[in-house]
């Protein structure tokens, strides 16, 4: 039983990693949607052309070259990360490029009668957009940000190729040294399985939090 103890304090010290992973690559995927995503909407072409080559570069390239590029060959040009640092900056920038659609598209659903009353209240585009348009977009948003950042969190296992000793990692060191498959494992799914919970609920939470508060965005 005491081994086994020390063998569960690993799986917790996976879970820890894979938490870190989650929240800092969901922070850099908020803010690589929003700056692709509002950059397809730009009316300079030069934005555009930037926010459209990284959506499709990171979503059509794999994101184990992605991993493997910023841990092995970022450093032979001289920028050094450590195995944390490249899977925040692959997850973020992966999950990013799908989640930038996101934002196009919810910013789009935005009704043309408040694009006009922004017009008709005097505001500039950037006005309009920040204090009218984003945060109805943004509620539109919600539901598939929350399936985006899940999706981040399942993905964090990819890092376990770069010895960084998430669950993944730590759940095959269990397994190599006790011999054991069913328990390490059983056990990392349901860790998967609770965080995702987690942050389904934090995101339903948000959302409605945010719909009750909208009525005195519209105009």
């Amino acid at each position: 039983m005491t081994q086994w103890s020390g063998y569960f304090g690993l799986i917790v010290q996976g879970a820890i990693v894979t938490i870190e992973l989650t929240l800092m690559g969901s922070v850099l995927a908020l803010i690589m949607a929003f700056l692709a995503g509002l950059g397809r909407l730009s009316r300079l072409f030069l934005l555009r052309a930037l926010a459209t080559a990284y959506i499709e570069f990171f979503r059509g390239t794999s994101i184990f070259v992605q991993l493997f590029f910023a841990y092995f060959v970022l450093p032979l040009i001289g920028l050094e990360l450590t195995p944390l640092q490249a899977g925040v900056l692959a997850l973020g920038l992966n999950v990013g490029a799908y989640a930038a659609e996101v934002v196009r598209g919810a910013v789009q659903s935005i009704g043309r009668e408040q694009h006009e009353a922004c017009i008709a209240l005097n505001l500039g585009r950037w006005q309009g957009l920040r204090h009218v348009i984003l945060p109805q977009a943004f509620l539109v948003m919600l539901p598939t940000f929350g399936n985006n950042a899940i999706e981040l969190l399942k993905a964090t296992s990819v890092v376990s190729l770069i010895s960084l000793a998430d669950l993944t990692f730590q759940a095959q060191v269990v397994r190599a040294q006790t011999g054991n498959t069913m328990v390490p494992f059983a056990t990392i799914l349901v860790i998967y399985f609770i965080l995702a919970l987690l942050i389904s609920w934090g995101v339903r939470s948000l959302e409605r939090r945010m719909a009750r508060g909208l009525d005195g965005v519209r105009v």
